[in-house]
Formats: structure tokens, sequence, C-alpha cells
């Protein structure tokens, strides 16, 4: 299934070519752009989301990937270049891993975050993949492709995720066409990898990072590569690290003020969600009860709430409630602990679990799982205009959430009202990246045979506006007009 996800986005990607000759090579950095703009780079990052999006492997979990946001966009913020604006999403791999791909989008693997000690670490690989982005060396790679060749754009970026993402799916894909050309080109290149440690240090310090955190973090990879079967770790692979690049990363980070930094709570509990979410839950269980029964861990609050994740999950949901109240005792109104309770009390059958949700999605309005876990609880409850009037204040204030246009979609067709529906849909459909499938909603909905003339005027002019959008990308792709 994975590998045929990879497929897909050889296929399906907008192809974008260019013609690189020995005469008209660029030089590094800033030359690179004549030949892989930034407006490419991004055009082809949205590609890519948008089929990783449909990809079993794609994590959503909201609670975990605002986490790894709020730090990823922590360091981004201190860097040279605050135009590029980044997405970070998460891949459900237990393998370490993260990669950094065209328009700023930074996948990170579960296993990272899991294998993770500090915030300090996890940062500290975040940084160093922020730089690769703000230095464009997926762009001066590109640029340095083999004389008289073609190269397809999305066969580029095919074989560049497949090749961070998984070894064999690197295998898969490259033998699904042109991507086969640029495999020797996806390594960065030793002064690549130094320039990112480099950059990435600088603004792990000046976010307020511990700046030890990526020597000690790459160090622990180097070490673990005698245990691991096959070979180093997937981001050993991607990135080679040598003696000397951990040398010269302790001499910069030896030179800059000493910074202890206490991990917050977050982090902890982010990591045993992780834990809890996709381990087998007889394992997770028994991994948390030992480490609380032996006082061995890095927080209790964070091995509390992996012991009550892991039980909900075994679906034992007395015990779950049991090791609850002991969480509470350690760690009260935090949003992540609070929305536990409501899952417990949910399945439990418990009356009073709709009032939770609604409690902790008032309580804590930027928390996005409050708020999707909300209209999931009341849409599986048959409760659609409940649902669709929280959904709808929500997206008076963001209206860029394309899941909680999903949901909107979920709730009109419930309550029968067929073109609100399609339109709903289509909206999520453009901020997923699928013009396309927005056109073809629209449609449906003109032909749906409920709207009012109000209705039916909006989503005409909606539709005329995603025509001339669908027609503007495909004209940069270089891909064939639409069928009118």
């Amino acid at each position: 299934m994975r590998a045929r996800y990879f497929l897909l986005i050889f296929l399906l990607a907008p192809t974008v070519y260019f013609t690189v000759t020995a005469q008209n090579l660029p030089d590094l950095g800033e030359a690179a752009q004549s030949t892989f703009t930034p407006a490419q780079e991004r055009q082809l990052g949205q590609s890519i989301m948008k089929e990783a999006r449909a990809d079993p492997a794609f994590y959503a979990d909201a609670e975990v990937t605002d986490y790894v946001s709020a730090v990823g966009n922590r360091l981004a913020s201190r860097g040279a270049d605050t135009r590029q604006s980044f997405e970070f999403f998460m891949m459900r791999d237990p393998q370490i891993n993260a990669f950094a791909m065209p328009g700023g989008k930074i996948g990170v693997h579960t296993g990272l975050i899991v294998a993770a000690q500090s915030e300090s670490e996890m940062a500290g690989v975040l940084s160093h993949e922020i730089a690769h982005v703000t230095q464009r060396h997926i762009a001066r790679m590109v640029s340095n492709q083999q004389a008289n060749q073609w190269v397809s754009l999305a066969a580029f970026a095919v074989a560049l995720l497949a090749s961070r993402s998984n070894s064999q799916i690197s295998q898969a894909a490259m033998a699904a066409g042109p991507a086969l050309a640029v495999q020797q080109q996806l390594n960065y290149s030793r002064d690549f990898e130094r320039e990112a440690d480099r950059i990435g240090l600088q603004m792990l310090e000046k976010a307020g990072f511990d700046p030890r955190g990526m020597e000690l973090f790459f160090e622990r990879l180097q070490r673990a590569t005698r245990l691991v079967d096959g070979g180093s770790p997937s981001y050993l692979r991607s990135h080679p690290l040598t003696y000397e690049r951990i040398a010269d990363m302790q001499g910069r980070a030896a030179n800059l003020p000493y910074r202890q930094i206490a991990d917050p709570v977050e982090f902890h509990l982010v990591r045993a969600r992780l834990r809890a979410e996709l381990e087998p839950p007889r394992e997770s269980v028994s991994h948390f009860r030992e480490m609380l029964e032996e006082k061995r861990y890095l927080s209790e609050a964070g091995a509390r709430y992996g012991l009550a994740s892991s039980l909900l999950k075994f679906n034992d949901v007395p015990a779950a409630r049991k090791a609850f109240s002991a969480l509470q005792a350690v760690l009260k109104q935090h949003p992540m602990v609070e929305l536990l309770g409501c899952r417990i009390k949910l399945a439990g059958g418990e009356a009073d679990a709709m009032i939770c949700f609604r409690d902790v999605a008032q309580a804590f309005p930027g928390h996005r799982a409050a708020a999707y876990e909300f209209a999931e609880a009341l849409l599986q409850h048959r409760n659609p205009a409940t649902a669709l009037k929280m959904i709808e204040a929500r997206l008076a204030t963001n209206s860029g959430d394309f899941r909680l246009h999903q949901y909107q979609s979920r709730a009109y067709a419930m309550l029968d009202r067929r073109l609100a529906h399609h339109r709903a849909q289509a909206e999520a459909y453009v901020l997923s990246g699928s013009t396309g499938a927005a056109i073809e909603q629209l449609q449906l909905a003109l032909k749906a045979g409920d709207g009012d003339y109000y209705q039916l005027s909006a989503t005409e002019a909606r539709l005329r506006q995603l025509r001339q959008q669908d027609a503007d990308e495909r004209k940069d792709s270089g891909r064939k007009p639409a069928k009118p």
C-alpha cells in the first residue's frame, strides 16, 4: 500500500520539466533559483502533501502534529529567512527519521519522537531539516543534475520522499520510471550537511533550546548503528553522519553559553501518547506499569498518561478510569489530560461524556483536537445539528481548517442538505490541494436540487473561481487544460 502511495505521487504530481546542460548549469546558492524557483517548490510540495494525506501511514493526530508544529515554527521563526512558511506532518513509522521536502514540508516519523530523550534533542533534528529548506538544498541538488538530462521534478520528489521515508519503498519507487535517474542525487552532500548543522545549531540556540540537543541525539544514533538490524537507522542513511560532523557540532556548542532546559510536560505527554497509540496495547500497558513501579521515568505525568491511554486502548475502562484519577493527582487542567478523561467517559458510556467534550472545547479554544473529537462524538451519536453549530462557529474564525470542513460536510449530509454537503466537501478539497476534486463537488452541488437562488448563485461564483485557479495551476505546471 505504501509503495503504491509513492507511485501515485509520481503519476499524479504536476509534472514540471526543465533542462540542465553543461552550458547552463548554475552555481550553488542563489543561482539555483533560476532553475527550480520557490514557486515551483511550493507547488510541488502541495502536490506531495495531497497524496501524503491519503496514505495509511499519514498520522493526522492533531495533538501530536500541533505540538511538533509549535516546536518547528518556534525554530523557524529564529531563522534568517522568516518569509518561508513550513508545514510539519507526521508519518506512522517506528523508524527514527525526519526529512525535508520542497515547499517547506517537513516529515517526521513517530519513531523519532519516541526515541528522543528531551525536547531539545527532537528540536535539534527539526532545526537541521528546517535549515535544509532555508538554504534551498533541494533546489541546489536539482541544479547539480547531470548534463543533457531531462529531469521531472515530480520524479525527483517521489524519489526523495521514498528514500527519506523507507529504503524498501525507495527501491519500489525507483523502479517506477524516471525516478531512477535521480537516485544518485538524493543524499545531501557533506557541505550541505555541515551547513544544515551550523544553521540548525544557531536556530536551536536562538529559540531557547539546549544547543547540545543536536549532538546528543546524533551521537545516540551513531551508537545505535551497531545495534540495528540491516545497518544504520533510516536518518543516518539519508543524512550520513561522520565523527568530524559530531566533533564540529561539539565545538560549536561548546562556544555557546551553557543552558539547562527543563522539558515541558507536553513533550512527555506526546511521547506517551505515541507509544500508547502505536504499540500493541498489552505491551504498552506493561511498559508504563513497569516504569511507574520502578519509578524509572523522565516524567511521572507522562508515564501515568501513557498508562491510562494504554488501558483505554486495551478496552479496560475501569482500570483506565483508576489510572486517570492517579494522573489527575499529578497534573490537572491540561487539555491533553482533560481530553483523555472525556475519551474514558465516552468509552464507559457515561451520560456526561458529551458535556465533557463540550467543556474542554470551550475551555481550550486553541486545542484543535478538542473541537475535532467533540464534533466526531456528536456525529457518531446522531446529533448533526449541534455539531454543525459548533463547527460553523469555529470556521467563522478559522476558515482554513480542512478537517472542520470535512466534519461540516458530514453534518450536512446527515441533515440531507445535499448542496451544502458538496460545497463543504469542496472547500475541504481546496484546502488539501485537490482543486479538481473540489470542482467536481461544486458541479454535484449545482445538481443537488435543494438550494435556493442565493445558494446556487454563490456556488456558481465559487465554481468559476476554482476553474480559473485550476487553469492557472495547470499553466504553471505545464499540464494540459482541464475539459470544460
